[in-house]
């Protein structure tokens, strides 16, 4: 399964880049604090963003946070009105402080990089992008959620968004076939939420229809995640969750102008049959035979 080539790989990543030190880059603090100072920004951030991107739990980023504030570097203040959101702020030992980790980050990065040749460069950098994006897919969770939850409610609310922006002469939901909060609910339906970092990237829906044909709808990915192969991971899903469910047909339709969605269904074994619906919006429909 792989499990001793990530193992191995993991610990080469940590010795090559001195994470095992307790004085990361000679500076006398660990990787982790350094990392919490150069994620906080010469701006500031949200203690609550700054635990989101990091995936630190509350306890132990509040330990890391009270150790920069205990040597001058962090400031944490309440946000505004609301006594919930606190802001971390780099003081200006601080922003000193994140300015020689930087130089020195820079310095380890050529000092990777200087004893190979041209193209053995090329090669790591080309295998780093392509180890980053798929750390990154990994990274997404991918769970059934209420339609009603405010990030279900924004994912679908950029969905009818975007298609708005592709469609010809735009997009009025209101006019498409229902897939309200209702019929994406159990057991009329599910709907099912991607997060990255706790932030919603991504939703992928069915509506369920007795002994007839399950339907796909909702079918969303944002933007800043294309390219990780998350749209087929939701399909998938989806198809599971029919199949328990019942379903031995699963059905969607869709836009001739979205290029990416017709060869994503194509591509997963989707084969495109007469419509079976009067979808105003719609130029293909496919149906796929579910295994039992």
């Amino acid at each position: 399964m792989g499990i001793g080539d990530v193992r191995r790989f993991n610990r080469t990543v940590t010795q090559r880049i001195g994470a095992l030190s307790d004085s990361y880059m000679a500076r006398d603090r660990p990787l982790g604090q350094a990392r919490v100072l150069w994620e906080i920004g010469p701006d500031g951030c949200d203690v609550r963003l700054l635990r989101s991107r990091l995936d630190l739990d509350s306890g132990y980023l509040s330990r890391l946070l009270r150790t920069l504030e205990g040597d001058g570097l962090v400031e944490v203040e309440q946000s505004g009105d609301d006594g919930r959101v606190r802001t971390a702020r780099l003081t200006a030992r601080g922003l000193a402080e994140r300015a020689v980790l930087d130089r020195r980050s820079d310095d380890l990065a050529a000092s990777i990089l200087e004893p190979l040749s041209e193209r053995q460069r090329a090669r790591l950098i080309a295998a780093m992008g392509e180890v980053e994006r798929l750390l990154i897919a990994s990274t997404v969770d991918v769970s059934i959620a209420d339609p009603r939850h405010q990030d279900a409610q924004f994912c679908v609310q950029s969905y009818f968004d975007e298609l708005a922006e592709r469609f010809d002469g735009g997009f009025e939901h209101a006019r498409s076939i229902s897939a309200g909060v209702d019929e994406l609910t159990p057991p009329t339906g599910l709907l099912l939420l991607a997060t990255l970092h706790s932030e919603p990237v991504g939703c992928g829906a069915l509506k369920f229809h007795d002994d007839a044909p399950a339907e796909v709808k909702r079918m969303w990915v944002s933007r800043d995640v294309r390219g990780l192969g998350l749209g087929r991971r939701l399909l998938t899903e989806l198809e599971k969750h029919a199949a328990a469910n019942g379903s031995a047909v699963l059905r969607l339709e869709t836009n001739r102008n979205l290029t990416e969605a017709i060869a994503l269904y194509r591509a997963a074994g989707y084969a495109e049959v007469p419509a079976f619906n009067d979808e105003p919006y719609a130029h293909h429909w496919f149906e796929k035979q579910l295994k039992s």
